[in-house]
């Protein structure tokens, strides 16, 4: 690897759940490579930053695969910790998600039930590793994540006779529970109610949604999130699905940029509406449930969950300040593959950055300025929206604002 620094060109991809043409981030951030064409017909939906087979990086310019740079060197690409501990390979993949309309209702599995789906399931689910990802927005974002405090769940069965003609089997053990179960007997009956939810006879579900949308209000704001709102939004969205009435069960989240949310293995989620910046181990693997025209598979995804429950803040990610940064924030969920390190300057600021021990993508979102390797003044490159650089372990850099614009960087980084 002869350059400590490499820019890269970025794949985009077209899900139909995307934001059309430059309405989405993703596709904005795509347009700055080269031969790339947006079409406002066309909706872009994820921005892939890595080295996953399915959607790698090249070294901008060239049909040379960031992977292939990795594997000549990879203790000098990622370090010698990080290489040993990840076998060689980039332990994170980077995104960024442009959502008009909602995805799935998921979960990602932990380390042993990946391996043993991809045994099973190989066409299925395509790799043998876990999924822990983090979400950073970009803009006002809406998502839900977690089962609600269950004395929310609770009310909503007495307050939407709808949600509880689905769930009539299970409800009186749930609502003794919530009384006066311990939390191993909540978290039990948690299970019951949800499998019977995600289990509903297609007929039963179509019933009860049309008695409910004649009776609750829409609303024309994406960010509403209102019961009643979502609920109009998510049946317009997937009509007649199950999951909507998921909008009973699991806690929805309205953020602002830079608020962060991270999901852990076998935790239910779903994203509702924004742009954000999504960091994840190197896994394409997701059990979805709900919302989707995609495969269901509601058995493993009801067995997996842990059925964890609490307060939407508790789902959120705080950063802390970054090392000896004095304009840089850490986001730093409990796992070993990522972290992702926000830099915002204001007009001719600069944030020295000091050699990591492990590798870094770095993505700038908003300004412009430079990207500069200290021990060579020479050796600077161009930092606009969508330019994407990989940063090998131990090269002190500094990211400069230019004098008449902020600037704003998002890294991922490896440090195990």
């Amino acid at each position: 690897m002869s350059s400590s620094i490499i820019r890269l060109a970025c794949n985009v991809n077209n899900y139909h759940w995307g934001k059309h043409g430059l309405h989405s981030k993703a596709a904005k951030f795509a347009a700055t490579n080269p031969g790339v064409t947006i079409d406002d017909s066309q909706t872009y939906a994820e921005l892939w930053m890595g080295t996953h087979p399915s959607g790698p990086s090249k070294v901008f310019g060239t049909e040379t695969a960031l992977s292939s740079i990795i594997e000549q060197n990879p203790e000098q690409a990622l370090g010698v910790q990080v290489s040993r501990k990840f076998d060689g390979q980039l332990p994170f993949l980077f995104k960024v998600l442009s959502i008009e309309k909602a995805l799935s209702i998921q979960a990602h599995p932990d380390k042993t039930l990946a391996q043993k789906l991809y045994a099973e399931r190989p066409a299925v689910y395509k790799d043998g590793n876990h999924k822990p990802e983090m979400s950073i927005a970009l803009t006002d974002f809406v998502a839900m994540s977690g089962f609600r405090p269950l004395e929310e769940i609770a009310a909503f069965i007495g307050e939407y006779p709808e949600f509880a003609a689905l769930v009539k089997e299970s409800a009186e053990a749930f609502l003794s529970a919530v009384e006066t179960g311990d939390d191993a007997e909540k978290r039990k009956q948690l299970r019951a109610l949800f499998a019977e939810l995600m289990n509903a006879r297609a007929e039963d579900v179509q019933q009860q949604l049309d008695v409910l949308l004649a009776r609750v209000s829409p609303a024309s704001d994406p960010l509403d999130i209102s019961t009643d709102a979502l609920v109009h939004r998510l049946n317009t969205e997937y009509p007649g699905d199950v999951g909507v009435f998921c909008v009973f069960m699991l806690n929805v989240l309205r953020l602002v940029p830079g608020d962060a949310f991270f999901m852990g293995p076998n935790d239910p989620h779903a994203y509702i509406f924004g742009d954000c910046i999504e960091c994840m181990a190197t896994s394409d693997n997701v059990v979805r449930a709900g919302l989707t025209p995609k495969l269901r598979d509601v058995p493993v995804l009801v067995d997996m969950l842990t059925y964890d429950y609490g307060t939407p803040e508790g789902k959120l990610l705080r950063p802390v300040p970054f090392a000896e940064t004095r304009h840089s924030l850490v986001y730093d969920p409990p796992i070993d593959e990522f972290s992702v390190v926000r830099t915002a300057l204001t007009p001719a600021q600069a944030e020295p950055v000091p050699a990591l021990d492990g590798p870094q993508v770095l993505l700038a979102v908003e300004g412009k300025g430079r990207l500069v390797v200290p021990a060579n003044e020479d050796d600077a490159y161009e930092l606009m929206p969508g330019h994407v650089y990989f940063v090998r372990a131990g090269t002190n850099v500094i990211i400069e604002a230019d004098e008449s614009s902020s600037l704003v960087t998002y890294s991922a980084l490896c440090l195990a």
